[in-house]
């Protein structure tokens, strides 16, 4: 596969069409992560920016299938133990 560039992306989005934010949402991805991910903000080390980055043609890797975000992990229950003055 080959790689684009950031403004090969850009220009892509441009000739078909398509904005950002309805690519970005049609793959399950952040519009906002998108815009920094082809604004340089974003490196696309790990995570959701990894993802978009791989999905973009911007780097090789596999697509991840971990929730990208610390509120997408399930958060477990604890219980909380009153201590009445001990």
């Amino acid at each position: 596969m080959k790689l684009r560039t950031i403004e090969e992306v850009r220009a892509e989005f441009q000739a078909s069409g398509t904005s950002i934010s309805q690519w970005a949402v049609a793959n399950g991805f952040s519009p906002i992560s998108v815009y920094h991910i082809l604004h340089g903000r974003r490196q696309g080390v790990r995570g959701e920016s990894h993802n978009i980055a791989v999905k973009l043609g911007l780097k090789e890797g596999v697509i991840s299938r971990q929730p990208s975000r610390v509120s997408d992990v399930p958060r477990r229950r604890t219980s909380t133990i009153a201590s009445a003055g001990v």
